[in-house]
């Protein structure tokens, strides 16, 4: 089994080898006294902690402090003060009642700082057989590393020993102990473990070989870990090749529990003490080491404003690092609640990066709630909507890359009907990227600081064969007109392009029919559309739903799929629209005429305008003309014409004359 309990390696030091005996150590206040009839003439001063010893005991076994009294200067040195020492006073106190010969009892808990005390210490084999370094180390070897419950105390107390646990590979070893025994089959083996309680408690703590044991059993215990050293245990792990999707539920485990707000609908705590098997190192929370994170890239050099900020942003580069690369390792709800954090604490660039192409990967698997991230960086717009246009645009690149990469070899049925799934996948995963954008649009509309161009640019990013339907268009258009009333005709136009009007089912074209806000042209376009659609309801029930063909490839197969009803009527419509053209040419036309005898009437006014001279000829002209003209009313109808040849030629010579 992988338990152990306190391994006792010490014994009493013969009184004629070192020539004083002791009944163990007692402590008064903030100092360590020798129970001996002997009075101490060493101190050793560890922070506020004074030990009253004797230099015998110590330089027989110690090396370090042989060198540092038989190379000073003063032979009479009586006190030395070790502040850097590994493992603090609670290790030194152990190292010391190892000198003197009394019993220490080495357990997970104390052994990575005692190890690393000895080391400091330099207690080698050099000065006496079975010294505390190949002492410790035994125990290391052959205790903790076949536990696993000691592995774990272990790496967790290694967190304020860097980088003294780090050189002696305390870590890799332990790293490399829990994730073997992750990997490892659970049969007919004990186990204990501190996962979530389960219906019973046989299933909690399963003794026997025959007790089922959970894949997640091991996602708790890690999860008390520093991340760094969390870091090193997952990547062990993906060395050993466990399943991806375990590896990725470790990771949001982990997420959940240390970075509030990333766990869905919960705050994150600190981790509970309850029921945990290893409590006495984990009930704190989690406060950033000195240990080196070796896997992640440097992020904004800027310290952030709060040592919680700081640890935050490691932990969240920490985890986008070391996610699997398959697609579905972990939920895309979780990838965007952290990229919404990675942006809250500045992240690197380059990880935010890799994060939101991890998003795009799956991004028809997002909601609207996840994706209303808030923009962080600049006060341009509530939400931040760059950000979704980048998403999405990964989504798009994806999607062409596995449409063009072969699916399919010409010669198999079975792999010709697995492309033609995959093709079919693609495409309602646009459709339902498609609604997921449309919802967003429409929430995103009611922001006033949102620019017209990037909400053209983000509905018109996906390809029109995305949208069987434009009715979420339509009430992202109109949620858009409402938020910004004052957008001019043209702006309103071109908001309006990015539907499409016959796309729109028959209660958004009621809809739009009545909307004040929509341009006239747009509502003309709804209400033919509207019309056309009545009239194909109308033929298709009177010819037969054989005779409708709702997907038509080109214009000769959508003649011929229509109803011959509804041919004729379109062939009026048309007519009447060439007739409405002719009559506007005439109008074109008309003002011509009339644009071209203004200007003539204005010439002649001109004209009129100047002085002229009257003559006799003139006024003699004009008398004759009045008389004709009476002679016109009594005459027949061939003097009529007479009397009309003979004014007409006496105007012409007046006008020539004149």
């Amino acid at each position: 089994m992988w338990e152990s309990g306190d391994y006792d390696t010490g014994s009493p030091i013969s009184t004629a080898k070192n020539g004083l005996h002791t009944d163990g150590f007692h402590q008064r206040g903030h100092s360590w006294f020798v129970s001996t009839d002997i009075p101490s003439d060493f101190l050793v001063q560890i922070g506020d902690i004074t030990f009253h010893l004797h230099k015998f005991p110590l330089l027989s076994r110690c090396a370090k402090m042989n060198r540092i009294i038989y190379e000073s200067r003063d032979a009479e040195i009586n006190k030395l003060c070790l502040d850097d020492l590994p493992g603090g006073a609670d290790a030194f106190e152990l190292a010391a009642k190892f000198c003197y010969g009394v019993a220490v009892n080495l357990t997970a808990t104390n052994i990575s700082g005692l190890r690393c005390a000895a080391e400091f210490l330099e207690m080698t084999e050099d000065l006496e057989e079975g010294n505390l370094i190949f002492k410790t180390e035994a125990f290391l070897s052959y205790v903790v590393l076949s536990s696993w419950r000691d592995s774990i105390v272990v790496l967790k107390s290694c967190e304020n020993l860097s980088p003294w646990a780090e050189n002696l590979q305390i870590v890799r070893r332990c790293s490399e102990s829990i994730a073997w025994k992750a990997c490892a089959n659970p049969k007919g083996i004990r186990w204990q473990y501190t996962g979530k309680p389960r219906s019973s408690s046989n299933e909690s703590s399963p003794s026997r070989g025959g007790a089922h044991v959970p894949p997640d059993w091991w996602f708790e215990d890690v999860s008390i870990l520093r991340i760094d050293h969390f870091v090193r245990v997952v990547t062990a792990i993906k060395v050993k090749g466990m399943r991806y999707e375990l590896i990725g539920s470790a990771i949001v485990h982990y997420g959940s529990k240390w970075l509030p707000g990333l766990a869905e609908g919960t705050a994150a705590t600190a981790p509970s003490d309850e029921g945990c098997s290893i409590s006495s190192i984990s009930n704190a929370a989690w406060k950033g080491g000195g240990g080196n994170l070796h896997v992640i890239v440097a992020g904004n050099q800027e310290f952030p404003t709060s040592i919680q900020a700081k640890d935050q942003r490691m932990i969240v580069e920490s985890l986008i690092s070391i996610i699997p690369q398959q697609r579905d390792c972990v939920s895309c709800s979780f990838l965007l609640r952290l990229l919404r954090m990675a942006n809250m604490l500045k992240v690197a660039p380059a990880l935010v990066t890799e994060l939101e192409k991890r998003v795009g990967m799956q991004f028809e698997h997002a909601t609207l709630s996840d994706l209303l991230i808030p923009c962080f960086n600049t006060k341009e717009t509530i939400y931040d909507v760059d950000l979704v246009q980048r998403l999405l645009e990964h989504f798009l690149v994806q999607e062409q890359s596995e449409g063009s990469s072969p699916t399919r070899h010409p010669s198999s049925d079975l792999k010709m009907y697995d492309g033609g799934s995959q093709r079919g996948s693609h495409l309602n995963g646009k459709m339902r990227v498609a609604r997921l954008v449309d919802s967003y649009l429409t929430e995103v509309a009611r922001d006033r600081n949102l620019s017209l161009t990037k909400f053209q640019v983000l509905a018109e990013a996906l390809p029109e064969s995305a949208r069987t339907c434009d009715d979420g268009l339509y009430r992202a258009v109109d949620s858009y007109l409402k938020a910004h009333p004052t957008l001019t005709e043209h702006e309103r136009k071109r908001l309006c392009r990015v539907m499409e009007c016959q796309k729109l089912s028959m209660d958004a074209c009621m809809h739009a029919a009545q909307n004040e806000r929509l341009p006239l042209r747009v509502v003309v376009q709804v209400l033919f559309s509207e019309q056309m659609k009545i009239s194909n309801a109308v033929a298709l029930k009177e010819g037969g739903e054989s005779q409708y063909q709702p997907m038509v490839p080109n214009r000769k197969t959508l003649l011929e799929g229509t109803p011959q009803s509804f041919q004729e009527g379109w062939t009026t419509a048309k007519k009447d629209i060439n007739t409405l053209k002719f009559e506007v040419e005439s109008v074109k036309a008309k003002y011509l005429e009339l644009q071209n005898e203004m200007e003539a009437l204005q010439r002649e006014l001109n004209k009129l305008a100047k002085p002229k001279q009257t003559s006799a000829w003139t006024s003699g002209w004009k008398k004759l003309s009045k008389f004709t003209k009476m002679t016109e009313a009594n005459d027949t109808g061939s003097q009529v014409a007479t009397a009309d040849h003979t004014r007409k030629t006496p105007r012409r010579w007046r006008n020539s004359i004149s």
